[in-house]
Order: C-alpha cells, then sequence, then structure tokens
C-alpha cells in the first residue's frame, strides 16, 4: 500500500519524518508505514555507483541522528525507526511512563543488567556496541543477552543511537555494516529537548494518537496504539 510520497534523498527523509512524527525503517504490520516501502529502488539498493554497490537508506540513519536532524533508534515493536525531535519528547514521556532510568530502577522495575549500561554510558558518553560489549562482558564464552538489554533501553527511550560508522581495516579502508554508537537519550539530545511541556504519560499518548490517525486514517486506533506501545 502506497501511503507516502517516494523518498528519493536524505532531506525527503527528514521532510517526511518532520511532517509524520514516525517512520518505521522496515516493512511492519501496517503496510505502507516505513521507509523500505517508500524509499526509491536507487536509495534502497544502488548498484551502479562507481566505488561499488551502495545503500543511501543505511547511510542516511547515522547521518541524521549524528547531525541532530532526526531521531533514530530501535524504536517499533523491537525494530529500528525514525522520530521528529518535535514528537520525542511525548514519545519518551509516553515510554517511560513518567519515570527517569534511577527512579524505574529504585522501583525494582528494571533489572541490574539496565543499569549496568546506562551508568556506563552516563560515565563514558557516546560508545560503540563492541565496547560496551567489552567493558561489562558480553564477549565469547561470557555474559549473554546485550541485544536484548539495549534493545528493551531503547524502546523505553533512556537510550538513542548516536551515529553508525564502518569498521576501518588495516590499510585504511572501510568495510561492513555501519556498528552502532549508543548514547543516553539526554546526555545526545538535552533535557530541554526532552521536556514533555507538563503532559502526563496518557497525554502524551493521547497526542501521539491523535498525529497517527490522521497520518493513518485507514488504520484503527487499537492497531496503532499496539504499535506504538
Amino acid at each position: 500500500m502506497k501511503r507516502f510520497k517516494t523518498v528519493g534523498t536524505k532531506n525527503d527523509l527528514i521532510e517526511l519524518v518532520n511532517d509524520i512524527g514516525f517512520l518505521p525503517f522496515f516493512r511492519n504490520p501496517i503496510p505502507g508505514f516505513s521507509l523500505e516501502d517508500i524509499a526509491s529502488p536507487k536509495a534502497w539498493y544502488d548498484p551502479d555507483w562507481t566505488n561499488g554497490i551502495q545503500w543511501p537508506c543505511w547511510q542516511w540513519k547515522g547521518e541524521v541522528t549524528w547531525d541532530h536532524e532526526l531521531g533514530y533508534a530501535k524504536l517499533f515493536r523491537g525494530k529500528a525507526g525514525f522520530v521528529s525531535l518535535e514528537w520525542l519528547p511525548d514519545l519518551c514521556n509516553y515510554r517511560r511512563g513518567g519515570y527517569d532510568f534511577s527512579e524505574r530502577y529504585s522501583e525494582g522495575l528494571a533489572p541490574h543488567t539496565d543499569k549496568e549500561v546506562v551508568e556506563l554510558l552516563e560515565e563514558a558518553g557516546p560508545m560503540f556496541t563492541k565496547e560496551i560489549k567489552g567493558a561489562l562482558g558480553y564477549r565469547k564464552g561470557g555474559r549473554k543477552g546485550f541485544e536484548t538489554i539495549i534493545t528493551r533501553l531503547q524502546m523505553q527511550t533512556y537510550v538513542t543511537v548516536a551515529d553508525f560508522e564502518k569498521q576501518i581495516a588495516k590499510d585504511g579502508s572501510e568495510y561492513g555494516w555501519g556498528v552502532a554508537r549508543y548514547a543516553l537519550t539526554e546526555t545526545w539530545w538535552g533535557e530541554e529537548a526532552l521536556d514533555p511541556q507538563g503532559l502526563d504519560p496518557e497525554e502524551s499518548m493521547e497526542s501521539i494518537l491523535r498525529k497517527l490517525r490522521d497520518v493513518l486514517p485507514d488504520v484503527g486506533e487499537a492497531d496503532i496504539r499496539k504499535f506504538m506501545k
């Protein structure tokens, strides 16, 4: 199902997300509501570049968050996507249920494994996945479950993606997919940028629902609420 104008450039992506508020990266239970659905073929996969195959959409996701143009993290049913800076405060307010992380932990609503990641990022600042895993012992033969932890922290909006950077070979060339660099959401965006302006969490969710009902008029409210849970 075609819902939105085709995205062919990074500016197209930024304009669209700023207009509709939220955009998953990959296809999902809401047909047509993803960058994968609406990216032009060469934006999604371009085999014709002189320097080899390019995947522009994968490049943009790091650029827009690094340049503080859009938020990007695993935000939709454990999968990645974008949020505009206008709607980031409401999303954080709703997903956190009114708790900052220390309050969530003290109330017994977050495990110690999550606290370790949050405290490490609070002390060290933005870190690559492999750096976090190394510091906390998530390696072969060591602790397990890191992906579950980092996904949960993104879904709850305490942690966000700051950038993606390719690995560097011995000859100085880049290779592989970009590796995520994570940061605490407050560190990356600043506390003022997350201010919900006095709304309680359910009021923020109602605001999100109103926005998405307008964006997705043929999708039922129950389906939108379930998707944004």
